[in-house]
């Protein structure tokens, strides 16, 4: 791990981690959450099935949780997500206060702050999973592939998204199917691919899956 980020995973930990014993000790601990990989993907997985069958519970949501986690979080899922305002994981998995550590990037893209987030949930909180959650009709994805296809200008700070994108969406060009889903699949495996890869998260299981827009429901990619 360079030096840069063992400094930063140490001063995280620190100032994060810190809560005055009295009032860790007078809090009651909070609802149990799962303690395993297979677990959180099972609990993520079972609230997804309630949203979309408009059956959502929305727990963990009253004042006496709220002050529970005043002082102290014990969340069982980190979920990398996109910023779409269609697909928030708390509604999307039907969670609450407490439940994940949700971190969103248009079209889940990696950057050092999101690596340092994943690593205090991983490292810190000791989540055992990680989820990275693409979704279908990604506006990411979408101008990524104007931008191959035709040359469409990419302003700004979008370049940055478009350029982690690309590799995705050339390995996917000329396959059947929707060329732009494809791509939301390859890059989400991608993303998960890159985290499993990196020593920093080795304690913890991660996945990738895909949110149907139309349906609600999630898909865990191979």
């Amino acid at each position: 791990m360079p030096s840069n980020r063992r400094a930063f995973l140490a001063a995280t930990t620190a100032a994060l981690t810190a809560t005055p014993a009295a009032s860790a000790a007078a809090a009651p601990h909070p609802h149990p959450h799962p303690t395993t990989a297979r677990g959180a993907l099972a609990e993520l997985l079972a609230g997804n099935r309630r949203y979309a069958a408009g059956r959502s519970r929305h727990p963990h949501e009253g004042s006496a949780r709220r002050h529970v986690l005043a002082a102290e979080q014990h969340p069982f899922a980190v979920v990398v997500g996109c910023v779409d305002s269609r697909v928030p994981p708390e509604l999307v998995f039907d969670q609450g206060l407490g439940d994940l550590l949700c971190i969103r990037t248009a079209g889940q893209v990696l950057d050092e702050a999101v690596l340092g987030s994943v690593q205090y949930g991983v490292e810190v909180l000791h989540i055992p999973l990680v989820l990275v959650l693409g979704h279908e009709r990604c506006g990411a994805v979408a101008a990524t592939l104007a931008h191959l296809r035709d040359g469409t200008p990419v302003p700004g700070h979008l370049r940055l998204l478009v350029d982690e994108i690309m590799p995705a969406a050339r390995r996917t060009w000329g396959r059947p199917g929707d060329w732009a889903d494809l791509t939301v699949r390859a890059h989400a495996a991608w993303v998960r691919d890159a985290i499993r890869a990196d020593p920093a998260f080795a304690s913890a299981e991660v996945a990738a899956a895909r949110f149907d827009l139309d349906s609600g429901r999630v898909a865990v990619l191979p």
